[in-house]
This record gives C-alpha cells, structure tokens and sequence, in this order.
C-alpha cells in the first residue's frame, strides 16, 4: 500500500523560510514522478514543481528561484525547501507521485500541510 506524509508545514513572516517533507512507503521515489502542489481556499489545485526519475524539474513561474525539489532516494523522502516566502504562497500543500510524469493522472496523494505567510 503506497502512503504519503507531508510535514514541516507551519506559520511564518514574508520573506521567511520552511522546509516541506513527503514521507513514503510503498513506493521508490527513485522511479517515480514527484510533484508538490498546493491549493488555496477557494482555488484550484495547481502544480508547484515536479521531478522526474532522471532528476530534471519543472517549475512554476511563481515559485522558481524561490522553492526547490529535492528527493532523498535512501530515504523514500521528497522535500520542498521554500524561502523568501510570500503571503500569495498561503496554501494546503500536496505531494503526489505516479509511475511516469508523462501519465496524466497522479495515482497517490499526501494529506496536505498548511503553509500560511502573514504580512
């Protein structure tokens, strides 16, 4: 049975930092795709940033040069390190993997961990 756990999120002032962490079982982060997401009250869920096995990223315009992707593969673990955080960064955030990032559906699912940046 595959499960994924996000923690580290939190509260924090703009321009501060978190670090996210994806927790898995079930699965080898080495052989498949990653991504985080996140979702604001009242939004859609939207890609933040994905890794694919061979380690080449995609990230959204909002977020790049600010979060980066890294996996620890003896670990099974996916991290998100988010700094110079902005209070349009509010959000659940989600990982997720599936077998290949060129599938369209993602087959697994976090729970979500809320990331809140005040003003």
């Amino acid at each position: 049975q595959v499960q994924l756990v996000e923690s580290g999120g939190g509260s924090v002032q703009s321009g501060g930092s978190l670090r996210l962490s994806c927790a898995t079982s079930g699965l080898s982060t080495s052989r498949s795709c990653m991504g985080w997401f996140r979702q604001a009250p009242g939004k859609e869920r939207w890609a933040v940033v994905l890794i694919d096995t061979d380690g080449s990223t995609t990230y959204a315009d909002s977020v790049r040069g600010r979060f980066t992707i890294s996996k620890d593969e003896s670990k099974n673990t996916l991290y998100l390190q988010m700094n110079s955080l902005k209070p349009e960064d509010t959000a659940m955030y989600y990982c997720a993997a599936k077998e290949l990032c060129w599938y369209p559906a993602w087959n697994y699912w976090g729970q979500g961990a809320q990331v809140t940046v005040s003003s």
